[in-house]
């Protein structure tokens, strides 16, 4: 079983994923938003890799049943029901609805993989429950930290490096490519307080900046939802005990 993870979704072409078992993370803040509007009992989120895409499938929805959601530049975009603040998927406002999702990063990356054989869903919400399931699937692993409009993140790097120790602490024998071992020794000297971590990377000085300090610490918060999002066909949805990998 090997793992490689990628720095940045834009360092490799769309097809490198066909047929791939991929991760996609971005802590900060689409996959942990991910985790939480599921948790909130969301029907299913849609990814889209542009607003005008978001718009389009927006129009075409109905019932009050579909919600437009996302961010651009840390901000709620103008006219989308919410922005991308854990705070704000509460189960009052999503609960059985679909959430259509745009972020600068979070959801191209994972559109970006879209090839796959089955993409899914990490942050440090769900890291061990993570790391047992991809362990149990048996096969090589891609993990794409999104970075920050294709530039290194710290933090979705050291989660990265997070999810392989404890893939690992379940089967050592696990293959590493030079960036994976790289993530391990950045979450080695990093890893200890990730809240704090988090509060100093670039990214969190600017959700500081922004007053957007209490999503870090939704963000930093490990294993509070042990759950296993998976997107496929488009959607993202959440992987139930009965469903087998083929």
């Amino acid at each position: 079983m090997k793992v490689n993870i990628i720095l940045s979704p834009n360092n490799v072409d769309d097809l490198y994923f066909t047929a791939k078992t991929t991760v996609v993370i971005d802590v900060l803040r689409a996959t942990s938003v991910i985790l939480k509007a599921f948790n909130s009992g969301a029907k299913e989120v849609i990814p889209v890799g542009s607003i005008d895409f978001a718009m389009k499938i927006s129009v075409n929805s109905h019932g009050g049943q579909t919600l437009l959601c996302g961010e651009r530049n840390t901000r709620i975009i103008e006219g989308f029901d919410l922005g991308n603040s854990p705070s704000e998927y509460t189960e009052e406002k999503i609960k059985g609805k679909t959430i259509i999702l745009f972020t600068t990063n979070g959801s191209k990356a994972i559109v970006k993989a879209k090839y796959s054989k089955r993409v899914y869903i990490a942050s440090f919400n769900n890291l061990s429950k993570m790391a047992e399931h991809l362990v149990s699937t048996k096969s090589d692993i891609e993990i794409i930290t999104s970075g920050s409009n294709g530039v290194f993140c710290l933090e979705d790097t050291i989660c990265a490096g997070a999810l392989v120790k404890k893939m690992i602490e379940i089967n050592p024998d696990i293959e590493l490519n030079d960036v994976t071992s790289a993530s391990l020794v950045l979450n080695e000297k990093f890893g200890s307080d990730i809240n704090l971590m988090m509060k100093n990377c670039e990214h969190g000085l600017l959700l500081k900046e922004n007053e957007l300090e209490s999503d870090i610490e939704f963000c930093s918060t490990i294993d509070n939802i042990p759950i296993i999002p998976y997107f496929i066909g488009g959607e993202i949805r959440v992987l139930a005990n009965e469903i087998k990998e083929s």
